[in-house]
């Protein structure tokens, strides 16, 4: 056995010339976080083609009212009943976008269709709590 003592790397080596280099390397400095991506910047290679995001369908619906009815009552119902619904006669209906409320509105005649006439648009914030 030898005098002098062989430093041993984290790998177990106990070549002095690998443990030398460990411990001359430079310090590691800290690495900025990359900018967010903005719409239409280039992501990687591949372009986000935003014409082809804003083209993707939803389903938008209006809801006049909820009404939760045990079943024999509602095998009762015939031609002429009234359901009552939980919404008011002059409250705002709810507007949904793919089931998600986005929005409250009137009902309002468009020619010979009816139609809905926004009156409040949920904050991005109350729309997420609504998913």
């Amino acid at each position: 056995m030898s005098d002098t003592t062989d430093s041993i790397d984290p790998t177990g080596s106990t070549d002095p010339s690998l443990a030398a280099a460990e411990n001359s390397a430079p310090p590691e400095q800290p690495v900025a976080a990359p900018e967010p991506a903005k719409p239409g910047a280039a992501v990687g290679s591949a372009e986000v083609n935003l014409e082809a995001l804003l083209k993707v369908p939803v389903a938008l619906s209006i809801e006049v009212g909820r009404r939760r009815m045990r079943l024999d009552d509602l095998l009762d119902t015939e031609e002429g009943t009234v359901i009552e619904l939980d919404k008011l006669l002059n409250e705002p209906l709810d507007i949904l976008v793919n089931g998600a409320l986005i929005a409250h509105g009137v009902i309002v005649l468009a020619q010979d269709r009816f139609g809905i006439q926004i009156t409040d648009i949920l904050s991005p914030e109350e729309r997420a709590r609504t998913l």
